[in-house]
């Protein structure tokens, strides 16, 4: 069975992924800060008959990323990772002038240099997947200009270029940078409290990010919310 890593996957996007993924068949290592949590969400996943190993831990800790590369080495092989942790900087977001210095450090610490971590532990049992691939997922803030977002903006706009560079030295692997759209998430709900409107629940970007497994495009930058409206 194939295996994929995904960080941040206790619940929103990641938990979606990750049951999309164990209902056809992936094996799973997941990561989240929250034992409890994660460990429930992997109770949920193996009543699809999967391997689901639960490792809670930050991903800004080198012994975490270690232990999460590890655990995919038990399960045999590794031929996905999703980085999809994330940390603002600042909650809720505030405009640049407002922003400390330690929130920004946070936000890259966590979107970029952690994802880079990762991504160095993986790369042996990546190589020898068949093929293997990343997704690094991005944010539209990434490439707009949106007040208060700037911070968070910043960091995955250096995380899409990290994978944008990594595409060209790995050329062996698929490196997809993914902008899942607007969702109603914890950490969206963190970002901006006061806003209500009604926004689409992250399963429903999932099957973009299928499409890209199934189809495997060329390394690049995609929308999730156009890939699975074009199924």
């Amino acid at each position: 069975m194939p295996v994929a890593i995904i960080t941040g996957a206790s619940k929103g996007l990641g938990h979606a992924l990750a049951a999309a993924l164990a209902r056809r068949g992936w094996d799973l290592v997941l990561d989240a800060r929250t034992a409890g949590v994660l460990e429930e969400s992997a109770r949920a996943l193996r009543r699809h008959g999967t391997r689901v190993t639960a490792v809670p831990g930050d991903v800004t800790d080198a012994r975490h990323r270690t232990e999460l590369v590890s655990a995919a080495r038990e399960l045999g092989s590794l031929e996905l990772l999703v980085s999809n942790a994330s940390a603002l900087g600042a909650e809720p977001l505030v405009r640049l002038e407002e922003l400390s210095p330690d929130g920004l450090r946070s936000a890259l610490e966590t979107n970029v240099v952690a994802a880079l971590g990762l991504v160095q532990e993986s790369l042996p049992l990546l190589r020898a997947g068949s093929p293997g691939a990343v997704i690094a997922v991005s944010s539209d803030a990434a490439a707009e200009a949106y007040e208060t977002w700037g911070g968070y903006g910043a960091s995955k706009a250096a995380l899409d270029h990290l994978a944008a560079v990594l595409a060209v030295e790995e050329p062996g692997l698929r490196v997809w940078t993914v902008d899942p759209g607007d969702m109603q998430t914890d950490l969206y709900a963190a970002a901006v409290p006061d806003d209500d409107e009604p926004r689409p629940g992250p399963g429903s970007v999932v099957p973009g990010f299928l499409r890209l497994l199934d189809e495997r495009p060329v390394s690049g930058r995609y929308a999730a919310p156009a890939l699975a409206g074009a199924r």
